[in-house]
């Protein structure tokens, strides 16, 4: 994790947002959104995550979440560290995967350039947790997690974004449970 950016308060409420090794496009495919879609709705029912919003976009990923037992670092460190093993196994063993060589050769380039990955590097370690605390602050960073599908161009409404929490929060049903703020 950056030394820049450090999750002070340890009951807080964060949004964070963590990106794909040079932005690499990879949640393009259905199956590897569902990868970390089972991984954050695993940590919700049994490692006390309380995920707020989420929203996964190509390249990144931002969620507004606490965690119950006092230790965000840790809980979202397991979350990538999980995923990342998870993303690059099913980008090997995807057959359909035309990109399969140059990804996992980016991977493998990451990680030769870090101290603290052997094989292949997914995420970057950044997280850039911001601490929401104000309804103003939980507001802004809600509307922005959830219009960045809009603001990219990729649908109209935020609601219309399949992997987002912006549906709950219009009336609808997502993909995964959340806990309301």
């Amino acid at each position: 994790m950056s030394r820049k950016y450090k999750f002070l308060n340890k009951e807080g409420l964060y949004f964070v947002s963590f990106a794909t090794v040079n932005w690499v496009d990879v949640f393009v495919r259905e199956m590897y959104c569902n990868i970390l879609l089972e991984s954050l709705s695993y940590c919700r029912l049994n490692k006390g995550l309380e995920l707020y919003c989420w929203c996964i976009m190509p390249s990144h990923v931002h969620l507004i979440f606490r965690a119950k037992d006092g230790n965000p670092d840790v809980l979202l460190g397991k979350i990538k560290e999980h995923t990342s093993k998870k993303l690059v196994k099913a980008i090997g063993e995807n057959l359909q995967e035309s990109r399969k060589e140059w990804l996992l050769w980016m991977f493998e380039r990451a990680a030769s350039k870090s101290s603290n990955v052997s094989k292949y590097q997914f995420w970057q370690h950044n997280n850039k947790p911001i601490e929401l605390w104000s309804p103003e602050v939980i507001e802004q960073k809600a509307e922005y997690l959830h219009l960045n599908p809009v603001v990219s161009g990729f649908v109209n409404e935020a609601w219309h974004w399949k992997y987002s929490s912006a549906i709950d929060y219009s009336g609808g049903r997502g993909l995964i449970e959340i806990d309301y703020l």
